[in-house]
């Protein structure tokens, strides 16, 4: 278990302070974590590339975490699953579908791109455990790395109690052995290139602890594993990451950058501080400021919008992050319309309903802001029916490009 720090927050934090401060601490080797601060290490941590081509905010939430070792002095090896991701890491229900290699080899690079964006400047050294599993021959293995790991260790593992157990589907041969696999890969990052820790999701703890045990038997030497604990939505009780149509991915085609921003924009008022420290590269002092604002009022939502820019400036650069922040104020805030760039249209064109035809009766009827030419006359009489921030009282009105037109208070509709 770990000690408990104290510190004085208004100096520099050593690299066990942030992690405290922050929220990334949760099981560790180490037995007093201001081990961390004493010298710097060589660290990996792995990505198994077999569901899709893209990391979720969960995952940004352990790459986070990885930034602030790089950012302390430690040095980076990041390990693509060309191998692991093959057999996919057992999950406690059921055992996960085949994927082939070329699906793997296809994710893998997806998911390598966003790490290299979000750790930009930062040396970061890639390998894929394909590389070495692909000569290693299964007799060689068994007996040199299968003996060093007792059954009851690995029968005793939560997954296996639940897919073995009564109304579990069962495990296969190839999902049971995931651990000695990925311990394999400590074992061998340890041999060659000097790594002595392993950082992981909490998911990943038992997985990790095998390579450390690999390392003490077979090399007399120790190594370390901190894990990143689950985030959870402090309004739902439940795991953070999820909104309204699904998973939020990085990959800007999964989830587009508009919604990743009304992601934070929504998340909710208990959990923001965490989200905050975990999800952004805020200071301290900024922290209490910002803090300080939102409490005196909430309903500004100033902390949200804080997280909402700075998390997708993070994933997808500034001018996006400055995009998106324009188009949600003027659908939602008091920012006028015609500080809309042909960028925004474009990016609004694939969240809104849009359609090409300039009269406007028509165009209300084919973007379903109404159901007939004669609602639309009704709403454009009542001063319902707005172009660009301006009420319209022309039923023959001709819309130009790139309008943005509304119907009440939150009904939109671009003409492209």
């Amino acid at each position: 278990m770990c000690s408990i720090l104290k510190f004085n927050m208004k100096q520099v934090m050593t690299l066990s302070e942030e992690l405290v401060w922050r929220g990334f601490v949760h099981q560790t080797t180490f037995k007093d974590i201001k081990e961390l601060d004493e010298k710097k290490r060589i660290f990996y941590w792995g990505v198994d590339a077999n569901s899709a081509p893209s990391m979720t905010i969960g995952n940004l939430a352990a790459a986070m975490m990885a930034k602030k070792f790089i950012d302390h002095g430690y040095q980076p090896i990041l390990l693509a699953g060309g191998a692991t991701g093959r057999i996919g890491d057992p999950k406690d229900d059921a055992e996960r579908p085949e994927v082939t290699a070329d699906t793997v080899e296809s994710n893998k690079l997806g998911i390598v791109r966003q790490y290299e964006s979000i750790f930009r400047g930062a040396k970061l050294k890639m390998v894929d455990n394909y590389d070495w599993f692909k000569d290693i021959g299964y007799i060689d293995f068994l007996l040199k790395i299968g003996k060093q790991i007792g059954m009851g260790q690995m029968l005793d593992r939560d997954f296996v109690k639940n897919r073995t157990g009564e109304g579990g589907e069962g495990i296969s041969y190839a999902e049971f052995s995931y651990s000695l696999i990925q311990g394999y890969d400590f074992l061998h990052l340890f041999r060659e290139e000097g790594v002595t820790l392993q950082l992981c999701g909490s998911d990943q703890w038992v997985n990790s602890i095998t390579g450390v045990e690999m390392i003490r038997k077979l090399e007399s030497e120790n190594a370390h594993v901190w894990s990143c604990p689950l985030i959870i939505n402090k309004a739902t009780g439940k795991k953070f990451g999820k909104s309204e149509e699904g998973t939020v991915w990085l990959d800007s085609k999964m989830t587009s950058p508009f919604k990743m921003y009304q992601f934070w924009l929504n998340v909710d008022d208990e959990g923001i501080g965490d989200y905050l420290k975990i999800y952004t590269e805020i200071q301290k002092e900024e922290f209490d400021e910002l803090m300080l604002k939102f409490n005196e009022d909430r309903s500004g939502r100033s902390a949200q919008k804080y997280l909402a820019f700075e998390v997708t400036k993070l994933v997808h650069g500034s001018e996006v992050a400055e995009s998106v922040k324009r188009i949600s104020e003027v659908l939602f805030g008091n920012r006028e319309a015609s500080e809309l760039i042909i960028e925004d249209f474009k990016a609004l064109s694939s969240e809104l309903p849009s359609s090409d035809l300039a009269d406007v009766l028509e165009f209300l009827v084919s973007t379903d802001l109404v159901k007939s030419k004669g609602e639309a006359r009704r709403f454009i009489e009542q001063g319902a029916i707005s172009v660009n921030g301006q009420k319209i009282d022309d039923f023959e009105l001709k819309l130009k490009s790139l309008s943005l037109v509304k119907r009440g208070k939150n009904s939109f509709a671009v003409k492209i």
